[in-house]
């Protein structure tokens, strides 16, 4: 009755103090926004809505997720298998395995981020939804409760003083029926007593409201600690994902750098089938115009190309930087010199690095002092 009362603006309600709704709103903010980084934090980690529909029902039954396989690991599969077919020892099946198997290095560090950011953040959000809210949601409905009950003793009180006080009006002795005197008398007793049971409820139900406003304050300034616990997880979140992105990057430059090497012996092999150029070339041109053909087993005598590098070995010490186009060059990676025609670098180094005519783009000549070879430009900043 009280509550449909105060809905329909008849009665009066209760307010509670200023501190008291800045808790209240800041609890409904924080569970709110709680629920919607939790929720897209797992699209995040599984962008499949079934597969987050199943986990959630096992969830609720209280049983095992099975295990599933993620995309990199399917892909890494399915390029072994490719390259069992066409052949593991052509150009295409050789490439397959290295690409797969790096596809297979990153589906496991992509399981490993998921499992840790799942026990990391997620789960605390989650004990946070479905334990501390749950029981603040609880408290906050017994204090809506306490209130409506002390609302209504108000009101009962103050309708009890009213009729008190209209009984306790002074009857009027000229009055030909004096039995109306002795019955305004009588009523008046009664509505005393009436105000009397009143006030001692009112005086109940207040004590109940405050000792449960107490209960639900102390339950919400407990969200602060919230706060704390909820950022210590961010940090641990942002901590496994940046160490889930630096293990890709590492394992892609890797490949890169492999297929760096791969691409000129698929080149090599595939021009070596082909007849060699006309043997009228002359033996040796200007430095300058050397193409880079690294790490080709057999290279057939090109023209402007010196007799070491048909060879198929480059030689750093008859390659000339040209009059112009160096620049200057800062080393980002640690980097070992796969063979002789390599420069090893060292992080934060600078160096100086030009480019030659039909070179690999991804590969530039390095100098450091007397020594010089080839280096792979993922390593470098390049200055102006």
């Amino acid at each position: 009755l009280q509550f449909t009362e105060e809905k329909l603006g008849q009665a009066e309600k209760t307010e509670l103090d200023a501190h008291f709704e800045s808790l209240l709103a800041r609890a409904d903010c924080t569970k709110n926004w709680t629920e919607k980084i939790l929720r897209q934090t797992e699209v995040l980690l599984q962008p499949n809505p079934s597969a987050r529909v199943e986990e959630f029902l096992y969830e609720k039954l209280d049983r095992k997720v099975p295990s599933r396989v993620t995309n990199g690991e399917l892909l890494a599969q399915y390029m072994t298998e490719a390259a069992n077919d066409f052949g593991p020892g052509t150009p295409y099946g050789k490439t397959l395995i290295k690409v797969g198997e790096t596809q297979r290095h990153l589906g496991a560090a992509e399981r490993d981020f998921i499992h840790s950011a799942s026990i990391n953040f997620l789960t605390p959000l989650r004990n946070f939804l479905e334990g501390d809210w749950r029981t603040i949601s609880k408290e906050r409905r017994i204090l809506q409760n306490r209130r409506l009950d002390l609302d209504a003793c108000k009101a009962r009180l103050k309708k009890a003083k009213a009729a008190e006080a209209k009984a306790a009006a002074v009857p009027d002795f000229q009055e030909t029926r004096p039995r109306n005197y002795v019955l305004s008398a009588s009523a008046s007793a009664l509505w005393s007593d009436e105000v009397e049971k009143a006030e001692q409820e009112l005086r109940l139900t207040q004590t109940e409201f405050d000792r449960q406003a107490e209960v639900t304050r102390l339950l919400l300034e407990g969200i602060s600690s919230t706060h704390v616990n909820h950022l210590r997880c961010l940090h641990e979140f942002v901590e496994s994902q940046t160490n889930y992105y630096a293990q890709c990057y590492q394992y892609m430059l890797d490949l890169q750098k492999q297929l760096g090497r791969f691409s000129g012996t698929f080149v090599g092999n595939a021009e070596s089938a082909s007849p060699p150029p006309a043997a009228t070339s002359p033996p040796t041109v200007a430095a300058a115009t050397l193409p880079a053909v690294p790490t080709i087993p057999v290279v057939p005598t090109i023209v402007g190309v010196p007799n070491t590098v048909a060879e198929g070995v480059l030689n750093p010490n008859e390659v000339k930087p040209p009059a112009s186009g160096t620049r200057k060059a800062r080393v980002l990676y640690d980097y070992e010199a796969a063979d002789s025609t390599e420069l090893a670098l060292l992080a934060d180094e600078m160096i100086t690095v030009y480019s030659l005519p039909g070179m690999d783009p991804d590969w530039l000549i390095g100098e450091r002092g007397n020594q010089k070879g080839k280096v792979p430009v993922t390593y470098l900043e390049l200055l102006s």
